[in-house]
């Protein structure tokens, strides 16, 4: 079984190879420990076993593992060629052996780190196995409610601090290509953000890919596509009206699927 109280103290000792006070490793501690919660919230909602549920918390302590590294390297959280968050945090666990300080479960080995892999990814890859694929979808739906939450308390800046520009923000537009992607009931391509309305945008298009109604729900609960769409002042009047258009597709799609 898997003590999730050693991988806590793990994880905190990983924590000091980085700066603590740096405002972007802070809103990862906090995002961390937040999908902890929510992939519980999830698995118990879903009435998995206790040895699940806590595998479930293991993998939303351990899923941007990567994450720190990438803002040392890059003070970004943009994924590219380069650097993936998510490929690196497998590499740090499964590659370096880092795995053995947060679990003596071997057997674990493979789920984790396959949805660690898919965490971040357009979709989930294929050839996984039933658990394989269950904890994958956990863990992406974890991570998605919690980024709505820090797109409602935190600041543009501090989320996509390497493209933020204050003086520009509001009057922008957003690409065709993320817009009709939201249109289609589609998740937004990486590579199809261009301005910084398409950055800020794109995280409405989670809510296609949520794997669960439990999910869903708690989109829908939380008025999270008002909020994030009503965060920004739009003073450029095609991009205002798009929102609009937007939100009417995102609410319609949340009561319909949502139970």
């Amino acid at each position: 079984m898997i003590d999730f109280r050693k991988a806590e103290e793990s994880f905190k000792n990983y924590l000091k190879n980085y700066d603590v006070e740096d405002g972007n490793i802070k809103l990862k501690i906090k995002h961390t420990y937040e999908v902890v919660r929510k992939s519980e919230y999830i698995a118990k909602g879903l009435n998995l076993s206790n040895e699940d549920i806590e595998l479930a918390k293991l993998i939303g302590l351990l899923h941007d593992i990567g994450r720190f590294e990438q803002v040392k390297q890059t003070s970004d959280f943009i994924d590219n060629d380069e650097f993936d968050h998510a490929d690196y945090g497998v590499k740090v666990l499964f590659e370096y052996g880092m795995i053995r300080d947060f679990t003596d479960e071997s057997k674990y080995d493979d789920i984790i780190k396959k949805a660690i892999y898919n965490h971040n990814k357009y979709k989930i890859g294929e050839s996984l196995n039933d658990r394989e694929l269950l904890h994958s979808k956990i863990i992406r739906d974890a991570d998605k409610l919690d980024n709505f939450r820090v797109k409602e308390k935190e600041h543009f800046k501090n989320i996509f601090p390497s493209v933020y520009n204050a003086e520009t923000l509001e009057y922008e537009e957003i690409s065709d290509s993320v817009y009709e992607a939201i249109m289609r009931n589609q998740c937004v391509q990486s590579s199809d953000r261009r301005t910084q309305i398409d950055y800020w945008i794109c995280f409405i298009g989670f809510i296609f890919d949520l794997n669960f109604d439990i999910s869903l729900n708690y989109i829908k609960e939380k008025n999270y596509v008002d909020i994030v769409i009503d965060r920004i002042d739009y003073k450029n009047n095609e991009t205002k009206e798009k929102m609009e258009k937007i939100r009417k597709v995102a609410n319609d799609f949340l009561d319909e699927k949502g139970n």
